[in-house]
C-alpha cells in the first residue's frame, strides 16, 4: 500500500504507473524475499487501517515512525531522515511555526504536518484554537490552494517541499522549523515481514544498491 502524491518517494509518472523511491524499494525488498509485488495506491489515512484489516500487507508511503503508530504496526528499521518544512508565499512574515497560530494552513490529510499544526491537547506549539488547518488528500492540491490565497502556509515534508518550490520559484518559499523524523515500512502487527525486510535491507546497504537507488532519485539515506 501507498500514497502516489509524495515525490520523489512515490508517484505516477508518465506512464500512468507508481513510482519512486519508495516504490524500488519495496519491490526490490519484496522480490529478494521471493513475493509477487502489487502496488496499492490509496489515501494516505487509509493505509494504517487497511494493513491492520489485512487489505494490504506492508505500507512504505514515506510514513513517519511515531509512538502512535507503533501502537497499530511494527516498523522495519527506518530508511530516510527528514524534517517538516513550511511553504509561504515570497515575502510571507512567516518565519516560525509559532506564527501558525491563528492562520490558514493547508496540509496532507493524516500526515506528520497534519498532526504538527492541528491545535489538540498535546500540542505544545500550535495552541491558538482560531487555527484553521485546510487538509487534503493531495500535496499539490494543497500548494494550489496556498497559491490561491486560501491559506497562508503548506506544512510538509522537506523532499517534496522542495519540488514544489522549485516549480513555483517565482511564487514561494520554504524553511524548515521542526525537529527530525524518521521513515519506515510499516508491516501488520506480530508479522514476520518486518525482521525480513530489514534483512534484505541491510544486505542492500552492504551491497550498494540502496545507495544506487537514492542517487536515482536524488536522496540521502539516513545513517
Amino acid at each position: 500500500g501507498t500514497n502516489a502524491e509524495f515525490a520523489p518517494f512515490e508517484y505516477i509518472n508518465d506512464d500512468g504507473e507508481c513510482d519512486g523511491f519508495d516504490i524500488g524499494l519495496i519491490k526490490a525488498i519484496l522480490s529478494e524475499a521471493g513475493y509477487d509485488c502489487e502496488v496499492v495506491n490509496m489515501e494516505f489515512k487509509s493505509l494504517i487501517g487497511s494493513l491492520t484489516t489485512g487489505g494490504i500487507d506492508v505500507t512504505i508511503a514515506g510514513m513517519t515512525i511515531t509512538d502512535e503508530r507503533k501502537q497499530s504496526v511494527d516498523f522495519s528499521t527506518p530508511y530516510y531522515t527528514a524534517t517538516q518544512c513550511i511553504i509561504v508565499p515570497i515575502g510571507s512574515d512567516i518565519t516560525s511555526l509559532d506564527d501558525l497560530n491563528g492562520r490558514k494552513v493547508a496540509v496532507q490529510e493524516g500526515t506528520t504536518g497534519d498532526l504538527i499544526v492541528t491545535p489538540s491537547d498535546t500540542n505544545e506549539i500550535i495552541t491558538d484554537k482560531n487555527t484553521v488547518v485546510k487538509q487534503f488528500k493531495k500535496a499539490s492540491d494543497a500548494t494550489v490552494e496556498l497559491l490561491n490565497g486560501g491559506v497562508d502556509a503548506v506544512v510538509i515534508d522537506s523532499s517534496p517541499a522542495k519540488k514544489i518550490v522549485a516549480a513555483n520559484e517565482s511564487k514561494l518559499t520554504c524553511f524548515n522549523d521542526t525537529s527530525e523524523e524518521e521513515y519506515a515500512i510499516a508491516c501488520r502487527k506480530g508479522s514476520d515481514l518486518a525482521a525480513k525486510i530489514n534483512e534484505l535491507m541491510d544486505g542492500m546497504k552492504a551491497d550498494g544498491s540502496l545507495q544506487a537507488l537514492a542517487d536515482k532519485y536524488s536522496l540521502t539515506l539516513a545513517e
